[in-house]
């Protein structure tokens, strides 16, 4: 059964609703269903695929698998053994008990390379020793590999992007070369689950639409986050956090600040990250004056970096449905960011608020604002709190993943 463009290109809540409950009889025979009684829960095998155990997909895939898990499926990982350092293997470490299929690393490159050939043949090796049922890959690398290895068991192939290759600029080589990869792999997907509705336009509008079974289920975030976070007595300004590389626009930041400096403005900022960026970003607040108003601090976890800052300020050029938005929202942290990716659908009525990537006018503009009017800010935080608690709960987006993979497997 295929879908058409336009019922791809849904809201995002009528997207949502066959997740969410059953379909009447009559529509379930005239969309060649099988009855409800068919449909009715089973224990899964279900495998994840993704490669850098870093940053909000890797945060995604936890809980996903956590949830999944505590449903009484087995579940088990295969992650780069490259990435992550101690901090990964520590998590991991932590998780791998309460996984009946494991936790399994594999030496994954960030670009394809001709090392892939090995990663390939090991990923088919333990998908055929696990015989799942879901196979269930994340971001532009874990689903390439989940769609190269040979199908095993009648294993349903998911994919979910993350933005992966749909971050690349139009134009550029590896953008091309990804995305003429997608359009072949599309092809033996059984079922496309993006994490926003943006990224599910995005997909259509570079790489085609899926000929195949499409759902959004959006990010979803916990009770526990929900309670506030203490300002630490030593918080800057600003608070920044993410891996340090180009995507998320630090030095967009940085230059901001510069600006507001000139204009006899002093406004201070952590940092908060680690990645390949890490040295050029200092040298950049260096040579334009300001290293004494910015602090890096590397990889913090997120509260804990929300702590060291009194404003959460997101600069990105480009993203997906980031956490750190939906968890600084459910603290009630303010926020100043980018108008990018799904970061719309978070702010819901308050995303006039957001301002143009890649502007550091605009954004010394609206972190000027945001300090001169606190009050302000604090409302229009509470209205995104709402919104969030409303919309994205970890709970629906573990049913709602679950619902999608039983509706593939029917199929």
């Amino acid at each position: 059964m295929r879908e058409s463009p336009g019922e791809l290109l849904r809201p995002v809540p009528s997207m949502l609703a066959p997740l969410t409950g059953a379909r009447a009889p009559a529509a379930r025979a005239a969309a060649n269903e099988p009855p409800a009684n068919a449909l009715a829960p089973r224990s899964l095998k279900i495998l994840h695929i993704l490669r850098a155990p870093l940053g909000g997909l890797f945060r995604h895939v936890l809980d996903v698998a956590q949830g999944q898990a505590e449903r009484g499926h087995s579940v088990g990982l295969i992650v780069d053994s490259l990435t992550g350092g101690p901090r990964a293997a520590s998590v991991l470490a932590e998780l791998a008990p309460r996984l009946a299929l494991g936790v399994e690393r594999v030496a994954m490159t960030r670009q394809l390379s001709i090392r892939d050939s090995t990663a390939v043949r090991l990923v088919a090796r333990r998908i055929g020793a696990l015989g799942p049922d879901v196979l269930h890959g994340h971001g532009a690398k874990g689903a390439a590999l989940v769609r190269l290895v040979p199908r095993a068991n009648d294993a349903i192939r998911v994919y979910t992007p993350h933005g992966g290759s749909l971050v690349y600029g139009p134009g550029t080589l590896a953008g091309g070369f990804y995305r003429a990869l997608e359009r072949l792999l599309r092809w033996r997907t059984d079922l496309f689950l993006f994490e926003s509705g943006y990224i599910a336009e995005e997909f259509c509008k570079k790489i085609g639409t899926p000929r195949t079974l499409v759902r959004v289920v959006r990010n979803g975030v916990g009770e526990a986050e929900f309670a506030p976070v203490a300002t630490r007595a030593d918080a800057t300004d600003l608070v920044s956090v993410g891996e340090l590389r180009g995507v998320k626009g630090f030095d967009v930041l940085i230059e901001a600040l510069a600006a507001l400096k000139q204009s006899g403005r002093r406004v201070s900022a952590t940092i908060a990250g680690d990645g390949p960026d890490r040295a050029q970003l200092p040298e950049l607040a260096q040579r334009l004056g300001i290293a004494d108003q910015v602090r890096f601090v590397g990889h913090q976890p997120a509260r804990d970096a929300f702590a060291m800052g009194r404003i959460l300020v997101v600069p990105s050029r480009a993203e997906s449905l980031p956490y750190v938005v939906l968890e600084a929202a459910a603290a009630g942290i303010p926020i100043v960011a980018s108008l990018v990716g799904g970061i719309p659908e978070i702010f819901g009525a308050q995303s006039h608020r957001l301002i143009p990537a890649g502007s550091s006018k605009a954004l010394a503009d609206a972190i000027a604002a945001a300090l001169d009017d606190p009050e302000a800010l604090r409302r229009i935080a509470q209205a995104v709190t709402a919104r969030v608690r409303d919309e994205f709960s970890v709970n629906a987006m573990v049913e709602g993943g679950l619902a999608a993979y039983r509706e593939a497997l029917t199929r």
